[in-house]
């Protein structure tokens, strides 16, 4: 069987965690004997991404117009590779090179499904581009696929525009492999980012208001003076809120305590997650996040907001699960700062809920289930 991955950016800076999804998916189907490539564009596919990737045949067009992923490609081109592939998997949804691949495929009578990961919902920026979008050929791919891939159950409500039926729905959710967590090097990164031994809670993702870093900066300003020895750490890209995060951070004398560190991959990333006392994740809108998998995998607990579809951190002991709003965030991360022995008892509970549960040996092994029905 031969499997087409199709995401228009595999740069983990500029493509966050669905793109971190599309090549853990790629790599455990490989290794689960798989034949597998993967569609995207060259936006952000810098020597050193490409040689991280050196194990997954990619076919990666010309990026065009880089604001809305445009591929340089002739609708041709991509009808002759898909050709060659039994089943194409599409990840997200707002993209051209989706919906190119959407008519190929229905015009070659092959099977795809739909993994929008969160992406459904019409959120953030170009909302009318995204309306025209819909309206034009995002419904129509969504009703034809094969089959309809969540990551949670939490997601399942937002295929219902789509007329899309829940019970039809598989939840598929994401997967982590253990041996890219090592720890080690966590004296290093306290020393790199001046926090030294100081206690720090950790914000890892782009600095966008979906993501809400915005929020969690409140909540860290509201304890400021009761948590005298805490400091925050904020790991990834901007995303239009660095300046106005900034600017607040020293407007309330914690620029010296309120760290901005630019994206973090690969062993230094492992080392914030082993370095960290805590995780926050303070999404407004998310599908179950990737972050959430990392930290456990590497016994560190969380504060996540229930809009990220994974409430099951908090029913295992693993952190805690709060409303998205500075005060729901405040509220749960008093429990967690006010308590180290509760703290590294969550961080073992998350740690074995994560591997008894989430790595790509016992996650791929749906995938392939149900590629086999699909092409049976």
């Amino acid at each position: 069987m031969k499997v087409l991955n199709v995401n228009a950016v595999l740069d983990p800076v500029t493509g966050g965690g669905t793109a971190e999804r599309t090549v853990q998916i790629s790599r455990a189907l490989i290794q689960a004997g798989t034949d597998c490539s993967i569609m995207t564009t060259d936006l952000g596919l810098t020597e050193k991404v490409l040689s991280s990737l050196d194990d997954i045949d990619l076919i990666a067009f010309k990026c065009l117009i880089k604001r809305f992923y445009i591929p340089f490609v002739s609708y041709f081109r991509i009808k002759r590779l898909v050709r060659d592939f039994d089943i194409v998997h599409i990840m997200g949804h707002w993209t051209v090179l989706n919906a190119l691949v959407y008519i190929a495929a229905r015009s070659l009578g092959k099977p795809y499904v739909v993994c929008p990961a969160g992406a459904l919902p019409i959120f953030g920026r170009s909302k009318i581009i995204k309306k025209v979008y819909n309206l034009l050929i995002g419904k129509n791919l969504i009703q034809n696929a094969a089959a309809w891939i969540a990551i949670t159950d939490d997601e399942k409500p937002q295929f219902l525009p789509y007329k899309i039926d829940e019970a039809s729905i598989v939840v598929i959710p994401n997967g982590i492999n253990p041996a890219d967590f090592p720890s080690g090097g966590e004296n290093k990164f306290r020393k790199e980012i001046a926090v030294n031994s100081a206690p720090f809670m950790l914000f890892l993702g782009r600095l966008n208001p979906i993501k809400g870093p915005d929020l969690l900066l409140e909540a860290f300003i509201r304890g400021k003076d009761k948590w005298p020895e805490w400091h925050l750490v904020y790991a990834g890209p901007d995303g239009g809120l660095l300046d106005s995060l900034r600017k607040t951070a020293t407007k309330n004398d914690l620029i010296n305590r309120v760290h901005f560190i630019g994206y973090v991959g690969g062993p230094k990333k492992s080392s914030a997650y082993h370095a960290a006392d805590c995780l926050v994740i303070p999404s407004r809108q998310e599908a179950m996040s990737i972050v959430v998998l990392e930290s456990g995998i590497s016994g560190t607990p969380v504060v996540l907001t229930d809009q990220c579809g994974f409430d099951q951190v908090e029913h295992v002991g693993g952190g805690k699960v709060c409303p998205a709003t500075s005060d729901g965030i405040y509220s749960s991360l008093q429990e967690i700062v006010n308590n180290s022995k509760n703290r590294e008892h969550m961080g073992e509970k998350l740690k074995e809920y994560v591997e008894n549960n989430y790595t790509w040996a016992v996650v791929i092994g749906k995938y392939v289930d149900l590629y086999n029905r699909l092409v049976d």
